[in-house]
């Protein structure tokens, strides 16, 4: 089905250029024949313009009189062929052009300079590009479906004319956007009548060149391309291509199909509504209400008012107005910025010039593409907002507090403070075997003898049962808790760090951490065999302090005291020395109390170093044991945010707005 009646391409009805330079090429012919003639006399003579033939020196055709005489006729045909062959080349190119769609935009054109709100859009397109690229790997491909549309059709559309404005007219079953259409046009191009649906694809009419590629982006076919008639008019409207769409309300699929699509590219639409069905939840619901954020490029036109008596049109546009209020729509009153309400009469005419020249004001601005993808990126924004804002602070983040604590639990997991406790044990286990008495050293000799110590008993109390490798004997159940604190330890600081995120980038971030942790708790293992074993059992003697020295020389004194006493009272017995009982029972008193006391005495002294030596071995598999942490969790985390940090900056730049273009619609 055609949207085009015999009556339109009829020469009184339509008339798309073509048209009058043809009929003026068939008037040279006929004035070149009729000059012919007339220059030629009865018997064949020609005419030399004394008897006034060519009174006024102008030929039928509008051409200057060459000159009289016998070689007239031929300079006179001459120069009409000459003519017609001109105009026929320039009607062959305009032909090609208008049946190819080449224009203005076909070839090497100088790009005008950028305007402020331009170059504000620019910087957010870019922003938006960055932002899908960086959240490609984040986020499914449905939720940025969306704005990879946006930058899919906002590039099409800066390739193309930015000369040009392309306006729909859109609306309801019987509501007149047809005859509204060829009103504008000053022609009937689309077809109306009583027969529902009328209009069955989308007819362009445009009003100056260079709009191919622009018709084509709508995949318009050139059969239904048009021209308006050449008025003072239209003049006015040089740059705009209007196209007229099939109903939305249509009971055919393929119409609304094509309603949907259209509506997608254009830079501005014109909703024609009438009395009876401005108030349609189809209009509003659907349409209306979904590019509200498009008030810049919307008109709103109340057709039909010619039907409704006295003041009932305005309360009709007042109610229409609420209606577009509650849609959330910002209307253009009182010089802000917003859509145009009207209301107009197409078949009588009432309001069409007043629409007319909105329209003019509105194709001559030349930034409706420019508000129109603005407003796309704007319902991308918002569609996109759930995904990088949220409730909580602006810059998560790990705090130190839950990096402390996520330290503590790895060096709780590892067994760092008992590996400590081991290491000051060891420390003061050494100086004891310094500074004790011989006979203690000889007890705990052959203590060690009756129960051996082993290096997987000690490897195991430092890492608190967490050594399987060398200890067989270890309960199981104590490596599955060691396992559980690692895990608890790494939710833990992944819940902490996920506060103000979004739900994809938090799930994204406990992904991240869970990564990491898989290997977390084998690597803390192998430290603890490693590093703790090495930390409780050490392979060379731990450092001895300053008095150590003075401390042996004591114990030595007080044994040699001990051993002279006990050689002096065994000589009495024997009868070798006098027998004087009290000094050498004084000696090995004072040997005897004198060695313990020595003994406790370094171990008061040394409790200090031995302290700080098995914080200091606490120190050293605490910070491995963190060192393990922040390489598998802390910092593919602390990368996750940052990537977050990042399309939260981009976001915010296409979300900004940029700066609002000013309309002048009044």
């Amino acid at each position: 089905m055609t949207a085009l009646t015999d009556r339109d391409r009829t020469d009184d009805r339509w008339d798309d250029g073509f048209i009058a330079r043809s009929r003026h090429r068939v008037s040279r012919k006929a004035a070149r024949a009729s000059g012919a003639a007339s220059a030629a006399g009865p018997g064949g003579d020609a005419t030399d313009g004394r008897d006034g033939s060519a009174a006024d020196g102008n030929a039928p055709g509008g051409l200057a009189v060459l000159g009289a005489g016998p070689n007239a006729d031929q300079d006179r045909n001459a120069a009409l062929d000459a003519e017609l062959d001109e105009e026929r080349r320039a009607g062959d190119e305009a032909l090609v052009r208008a049946v190819s769609g080449a224009g203005s935009d076909g070839g090497k054109v100088s790009a005008p300079p950028l305007s402020p709100e331009a170059r504000a859009l620019r910087m957010r397109l870019d922003a938006l590009r960055q932002l899908v690229g960086l959240s490609r790997t984040r986020l499914d491909g449905t939720s940025l479906a969306e704005a990879g549309r946006v930058l899919d059709e906002a590039a099409a559309r800066r390739g193309l004319s930015t000369q040009h404005t392309v306006v729909a007219i859109a609306g309801a079953t019987g509501s007149g956007k047809s005859t509204l259409f060829n009103s504008l046009a000053g022609v009937q191009i689309s077809e109306t009548g009583l027969r529902r649906p009328t209009t069955a694809a989308p007819i362009a009419c445009s009003w100056s060149d260079g709009a191919a590629g622009l018709l084509d982006r709508l995949e318009i076919p050139g059969r239904l391309r048009r021209r308006p008639r050449e008025t003072p008019e239209a003049e006015a409207l040089r740059g705009m291509v209007l196209v007229d769409l099939p109903d939305l309300d249509s009971a055919l699929g393929v119409h609304r199909d094509h309603v949907d699509r259209v509506l997608a590219l254009v830079d501005a639409v014109v909703w024609v509504v009438d009395p009876e069905k401005y108030a349609d939840a189809v209009l509003h619901e659907r349409y209306l209400r979904p590019l509200a954020g498009h008030a810049e490029v919307t008109f709103v036109v109340l057709n039909q008012v010619d039907r409704l008596p006295g003041e009932a049109a305005d309360l009709v546009l007042d109610d229409l107005r609420r209606l577009l209020d509650d849609d959330g729509i910002a209307l253009g009153e009182h010089g802000e910025p917003g859509a145009t309400v009207l209301g107009l009469s197409a078949l009588t005419g009432e309001g069409v010039g007043e629409l007319r020249e909105l329209l003019a004001q509105f194709t001559q601005e030349k930034g409706a593409a420019t508000r129109r993808i603005s407003a796309d990126v704007d319902r991308a924004a918002g569609r996109l907002r759930h995904l990088y804002v949220a409730d909580g602070h602006a810059g998560p983040e790990i705090g130190e507090a839950a990096r402390a604590e996520f330290e503590d639990r790895l060096a709780e997991a590892v067994g760092a403070y008992a590996a400590g406790l081991a290491a000051e044990r060891a420390w003061r286990r050494n100086a004891g075997k310094a500074c004790g008495t011989p006979w203690l050293r000889l007890w705990r000799w052959y203590e060690n003898r009756r129960a051996p110590r082993t290096l997987a008993g000690l490897a195991a109390l430092a890492a608190i049962g967490r050594n399987p490798a060398l200890s067989p004997g270890t309960p199981l159940e104590k490596e599955v808790t060691a396992r559980q604190r690692v895990e608890q330890a790494v939710r833990t600081v992944a819940d902490e760090a996920v506060i103000g995120l979004p739900d994809p980038w938090a799930q994204a971030v406990r992904e991240t951490a869970v990564r990491g942790a898989e290997s977390l708790p084998e690597a803390l293992d192998e430290l603890a065999v490693t590093l703790g074993a090495a930390v409780a059992v050490p392979t060379a003697k731990p450092p001895r302090p300053t008095w150590w020295p003075a401390a042996v020389l004591a114990q030595a004194a007080m044994t040699l005291v001990q051993i002279f006493g006990g050689l002096w009272l065994v000589g009495q017995i024997v009868g070798v020395l006098e027998p004087k009982l009290m000094p050498p029972v004084l000696f090995m008193v004072a040997g005897i109390i004198g060695g313990p006391l020595v003994e406790w005495a370094c171990s008061i002294a040394a409790r200090g170093p031995a302290r700080r030596y098995g914080q200091d071995a606490e120190r050293k598999l605490r910070q491995a044991a963190a060192g393990c942490g922040r390489a598998r969790v802390l910092e593919p985390v602390a990368a996750e945010l940052l990537r977050y940090r990042e399309v939260r900056e981009q976001y915010a730049t296409v979300a900004a707005g940029g700066t609002k273009l000013s309309t002048t619609r009044e």
